[in-house]
């Protein structure tokens, strides 16, 4: 299994980033697929995840409203759609499936 993020960043408050995970090595359109985050001096945190079909979607309250998580099983990417980013969304974010982790990527957050 191999996962790999991209698309971090530095962005101003209230602006927007998409991130992407490129997925290979096991069959993707079977499982759900999930974004972690981790800012610095804190445990590691769950973000959001989506099913294999993409119809069952759930967020942290933390991100609800803002972020959007979207997946296409043909091209075996799942994205982070970001908006109205705050400097407390700084963080590494990871993408994850099972056991399963990215290198993560960086998302800065600051004016």
């Amino acid at each position: 299994v191999q996962l790999a993020e991209s698309g971090g960043g530095l962005v101003r408050p209230g602006g927007s980033l998409e991130l992407s995970c490129a997925a290979s090595g096991f069959i993707f359109s079977l499982y759900p697929m999930n974004w972690h985050r981790q800012a610095p001096g804190k445990e590691r945190e769950w973000v959001a995840s989506i099913d294999s079909t993409g119809r069952i979607i759930k967020y942290a309250d933390s991100v609800k409203g803002r972020f959007t998580i979207s997946r296409h099983n043909v091209k075996k990417t799942v994205s982070l759609q970001m908006n109205s980013l705050k400097p407390e969304d700084t963080a590494v974010y990871y993408c994850n499936t099972r056991s399963s982790w990215g290198q993560g990527t960086q998302v800065t957050v600051s004016s």
